[in-house]
């Protein structure tokens, strides 16, 4: 016969009295989320630390809630946990064969206009009680977010990414030059000869992974480029284009090519590539167990792929 552990001195509640003062910052918001009065859910608190035997969080009037370094190691599992609790009592009552609940997925900015739309207008089509969250960042911090739980899966390049995250792919990318329409190289029908560009002012996309690709770009060309502006913004890099103030690399290319101004710019491909194709990966970390929503984003964007 199989041993049974004993019962956690914790509940459910508790946990969700914890998480819900660490994604908020105080004990007012808290309460206030999960519709309870602030001294009931500070006793939640501080009966999860003592059947815990540790200190999640200090307490300070001024400041509200910050978590110790024991309370966000907690606050990983806390997640998890609740996770799982919820799709236990959807199986339970029957519904395991909608898909619902939350998913937290996040977007490299420069990914955003062009892939995510379609992917969620498609997915909530499919399954409308999913009720998908987003939000775009660098791509070092969507790692980040991934690792303590707080994205359940990011659209990112497959470019410096940590070996801990699992990937499936999503689109391939080649590399772009984008010139001004007045720009000298803009005239040729020919692709662009990286070399050639040596001398022209360059728009650097500066927002990690792209700004060492595309330096690395350059420097497989054989040069450094002169950089004269630099923007974390993928149309603001586009409209200094268009302004005749330099060119840029970009990966992603609108259906448009014209600025917000109404300007147009022109595109090149490259006349030898010089560096590998990019894959748009959807990514999850290796140690995340998935939520059915979760899973089922990852099998429609990727049928052949079936998430584990």
């Amino acid at each position: 016969m199989p041993r049974i552990d004993p019962a956690p001195t914790y509940t459910m509640r508790q946990l969700a009295a914890f998480v819900a003062v660490a994604e908020t910052g105080t004990i007012s918001a808290a309460a206030e989320r999960l519709h309870l009065s602030p001294s009931a859910l500070s006793a939640s608190l501080t009966e999860l630390e003592r059947a815990l035997k540790v200190q999640l969080c200090v307490r300070r009037r001024s400041f509200g809630i910050q978590l110790t370094r024991t309370g966000e190691s907690v606050l990983v599992r806390a997640r998890a946990l609740l996770q799982q609790a919820g799709e236990l009592e959807s199986d339970a009552l029957g519904t395991g064969g909608n898909v619902s609940g939350p998913i937290a997925i996040g977007c490299y900015p420069a990914l955003g206009p062009t892939v995510l739309p379609s992917m969620i207008a498609g997915f909530t089509r499919e399954n409308p009680d999913a009720q998908v969250e987003f939000r775009e960042d660098t791509q070092n911090r969507l790692q980040t977010h991934l690792e303590n739980g707080e994205l359940d899966l990011a659209i990112a390049y497959d470019l410096d990414l940590s070996p801990q995250l699992r990937t499936v792919p999503l689109a391939i990318r080649e590399p772009l030059i984008v010139l001004g329409a007045e720009h000298p190289l803009a005239r040729s029908e020919r692709p662009i000869h990286l070399p050639d560009l040596a001398d022209h002012p360059m728009v650097l996309l500066d927002a990690p992974p792209s700004t060492k690709h595309a330096l690395d770009v350059c420097r497989a060309g054989g040069f450094i480029p002169k950089v004269a502006y630099r923007t974390a913004n993928f149309e603001t890099a586009r409209a200094f284009v268009g302004r005749g103030l330099g060119w840029t690399l970009l990966l992603q290319r609108p259906k448009m090519d014209v600025t917000y101004e109404g300007l147009e710019v022109v595109v090149k491909t490259i006349a030898s590539p010089v560096v590998p194709s990019v894959h748009v990966v959807l990514a999850w970390h290796q140690n995340t167990r998935l939520s059915r929503v979760a899973r089922a984003f990852i099998e429609f964007v990727s049928p052949s792929e079936p998430a584990q």
